[in-house]
């Protein structure tokens, strides 16, 4: 094992470099200019791949290659097998004035490579490549065999992963999943993550008159959709915070006394999650503290208002229709379609007659959830308490990972997801970064995993 720590240690510039030509390609799958990009950054991943020692291919799909690269393995051997997912597709940077660099040109700053998906997801998933190199470059024995299957579409809602999967569900057998997608508290707080929240979206618009009208001429005498949405809207949630769809709560899990122990140990105080989100107060469900209810409580969110005249100045109208785009957070056990069955027929029973109300079903996702005391669970710990030198803490996510779900339901096999990105680390925003203490960290903690989870 040491000399597996002392390569990672003595080559860790080199692999910066490295990293910093991973994240020079502008692969930004949601737009269709950058396919090249897309594709070149692939076959480097491959190149990249075969050069460390990995038996490398890339798997054609109807949307971008999945690269999927094995470890050597031995002739009759009966060790565990693992995946090991990531994504070398990333969001797009735009807007680039907020860009304090070039998005595609990395550059390190103080003890941060700062570029588009240094963080999400190329950092992260290079990590566990350069353990493996370490391995096979020292001549020591990996105590499982690993898969990595890396796709080039995740930012776009994985369409072919699953596709993928079922295709090739006999040779990606396996015994786990591991994911570094997510994120950590702080540096000195290592985190598994055992829960995310699900996602069931929707849109709905109230119509009114034909067209929009005169405010002083007709104001008055019928019904502004705008001001109909905002009072529907208004009584999908109570004072408390609650959701006031009947039976949205009747499958949902209840936290244990183990998870409200562990939520309270995340270590951000009220008055600096205030300063971190730029709000005066915080508000969330009533009986919950804000780790729970941003990670571990059902939300109704609205994510966007359209109605009547957006430009300078005024225009007196009564507009003609309005519109909001809804997304509900969900947690285990809760199911996306029930869910959207429930929200439609409370809408449409809220809904005045003075306006025609039109739902419009989006996209959905599983929550997920696997119990954080099983043995990969107390692997994964393990891990990280030897690779950050810090006492891990379990937490869920807030956000969705879809594919978790694609993985337990093909493959059978449960994902252990152990994060290394910061909170201030940027993904998706401008100024994206990745922090080279957790880069140093993740390639210690994967050197670290397959032995405890062998164990």
């Amino acid at each position: 094992m040491q000399p597996v720590l002392d390569y990672l240690a003595r080559n860790e510039q080199r692999f910066i470099r490295e990293l910093i030509q991973h994240a020079s390609f502008a692969s930004v799958s949601a737009q269709p200019k950058h396919q090249r990009d897309v594709l070149a950054n692939a076959r480097w991943l491959l190149d990249h791949c075969r050069r460390i020692g990995l038996n490398a291919r890339l798997v054609t799909t109807p949307g971008n290659p999945v690269l999927a690269a094995r470890t050597p393995r031995t002739k009759g051997s009966r060790k565990l097998h693992y995946l090991v997912y990531g994504h070398y597709d990333v969001q797009p940077p735009e807007p680039f004035d907020l860009w304090k660099t070039d998005p595609f040109k990395p550059v390190v700053r103080g003890r941060s490579l700062f570029g588009r998906g240094t963080s999400d997801n190329k950092g992260q998933h290079f990590a566990h490549l350069k353990a493996v190199e370490a391995h096979l470059a020292t001549g020591t024995p990996l105590p499982c065999d690993l898969t990595f299957v890396i796709e080039g579409e995740e930012e776009v809602g994985s369409g072919h992963l699953a596709g993928f999967l079922k295709a090739h569900r006999r040779e990606l057998a396996c015994d786990g999943v591991v994911i570094s997608d997510t994120g950590i508290p702080a540096l000195d707080t290592p985190a598994l993550t055992y829960g995310l929240r699900g996602i069931a979206a929707l849109e709905i618009k109230l119509h009114g008159p034909s067209r929009d009208m005169h405010s002083g001429i007709f104001g008055g005498s019928f019904e502004n959709p705008a001001m109909a949405l905002c009072q529907l809207l208004g009584r999908m949630r109570d004072a408390d915070g609650r959701v006031t769809i009947p039976g949205f709560y009747d499958r949902v899990r209840p936290l244990s006394k183990l998870e409200r122990a562990q939520a309270k140990k995340f270590p951000l105080t009220e008055t600096a999650y205030c300063r971190f989100l730029g709000v005066p107060r915080l508000f969330g469900e009533a009986g919950f503290n804000p780790v729970e209810q941003r990670a571990a409580r059902p939300t109704f969110e609205i994510n966007g208002l359209t109605s009547g005249y957006q430009g300078e100045g005024s225009k007196t109208i009564v507009p003609a229709w309005a519109s909001a785009k809804i997304t509900m957070r969900l947690v285990p056990n809760q199911r996306p379609e029930e869910i959207l069955r429930l929200a439609a027929r409370h809408l449409q029973r809220l809904c005045p007659p003075t306006v025609r109300l039109k739902i419009e079903p989006g996209h959905c996702g599983e929550p997920y959830w696997v119990s954080p005391t099983g043995p990969q669970a107390q692997a994964g710990l393990r891990a990280l308490r030897a690779a950050f030198g810090h006492e891990p803490i379990l937490m869920r996510e807030g956000g969705s990972i879809p594919i978790v779900n694609d993985f337990r339901r093909i493959l059978g096999a449960d994902t252990l997801l152990l994060g290394l990105a910061l909170p201030d680390d940027n993904a998706h925003s401008p100024n994206e970064k990745f922090s080279l203490d957790c880069f140093a960290a993740g390639m210690r903690l994967s050197a670290h995993l397959w032995r405890e989870l062998a164990g």
